[in-house]
């Protein structure tokens, strides 16, 4: 098996008027350590903007033009028109250092790496910003000392071209950039295939920095994690991705609504709601303590936003577990490799 410093890769951003954004990216991309074997291919997704123009002003990036069809057919497409031997994918808002490609394919030196996933950071100085940093770092903390992973988010992911298109690629049915990812890794590591974290792969990123955009994502994440979990059930109980205290912290307010209701009709002589308030608040110190080692205004706010985040996902999964009826509780089937 050739070394993959030398084999074919090939580069796929989607797009969907990201005219204002994918300039940046393809500027980073341009600039990574130069390679004789290295294609970038722009899926523009149907934009109405000038994102065809924009593109078009970079020589050697090719654009593939489709009809609106969503980011997990536009990543797809780009896949099966691609000439790598591995496929790297990142978003049009990402900003990738001069290493990450090299980062990237780093982990196929080992021959039975099917995947990898790199890290995002960000330069934003916004309370929220800033949280939601911390929040993908200790994430980071939990996949740093795996020997293998389940959960390779599109912003800066790898894979084999030929174990990907066996898979048949992004599952269509997700018409939006949210956890057709993590499907597709749930199904690729139920084959026991192996996929690596590479941290110093990292791409720059523009966080939420509002705390109403951070809770809407939080729901959205929320709502459609539960169809990649109806189609991939083994993974509900634990994944490399997500704490475990995270899950329990769904069920604060079901428990603060109980305890509540509790107190009024029972009146016991210590409040079952204060109880479970406390309780929360240390499930919530041990992240708190480390992002107060990182920023400590976000280690003090900490205990509040994850609160709030329990609110948001425990809405999400709730109308979530709605929506998924509508959908088959299977995953896409896979063709036989060539």
């Amino acid at each position: 098996m050739r070394d993959p410093i030398e084999t074919d890769v090939s580069i796929i951003i989607p797009t969907f008027n990201g005219a204002s954004r994918i300039g940046n990216c393809l500027d980073a991309l341009l600039r990574q350590k130069p390679r004789p074997n290295v294609e970038i291919l722009v899926v523009d997704d149907g934009s109405t903007d000038n994102t065809a123009d924009v593109v078009g002003r970079y020589p050697g990036v090719r654009c593939i033009t489709q009809s609106n069809a969503g980011p997990a057919a536009a990543r797809n497409r780009g896949a099966a028109e691609a000439h790598g031997t591995i496929v790297l994918f990142t978003d049009d808002d990402c900003v990738p250092m001069p290493d990450w490609l090299e980062a990237m394919l780093a982990p196929f030196r080992d021959p039975e790496v099917v995947g990898a996933k790199g890290a995002y950071r960000t330069r934003q100085k916004s309370l929220i910003a800033r949280f939601v940093q911390i929040e993908y770092e200790d994430r980071y903390r939990l996949m740093s000392n795996l020997d293998c992973i389940d959960f390779i988010d599109t912003y800066s992911a790898a894979f084999r071209r030929d174990r990907f298109l066996e898979m048949t690629g992004y599952d269509t049915s997700f018409p939006v950039a949210c956890a057709e990812d993590v499907e597709l890794s749930y199904r690729m590591s139920a084959r026991g295939w192996k996929m690596k974290f590479a941290p110093g792969a990292i791409v720059y990123h523009t966080h939420p920095d509002s705390l109403s955009g951070y809770l809407k994502k939080k729901y959205k994440f929320a709502f459609w994690r539960v169809l990649a979990l109806r189609k991939n059930p083994g993974k509900a109980v634990k994944d490399s991705h997500t704490p475990q205290l995270m899950k329990l912290q769904l069920l604060f307010v079901p428990a603060l609504l109980l305890a509540a209701a509790f107190d009024v009709a029972v009146r016991p002589p210590v409040s079952a709601s204060a109880l479970v308030a406390v309780a929360f608040l240390l499930s919530t110190l041990p992240f708190a303590f480390r992002a107060m080692t990182k920023d400590s205004i976000v280690g003090v706010f900490s205990p509040a936003l994850l609160a709030a985040r329990s609110c948001a996902q425990l809405l999400g999964v709730t109308a979530g577990v709605l929506n998924a009826r509508r959908y088959p509780a299977h995953a896409p089937s896979t063709r036989s490799p060539a």
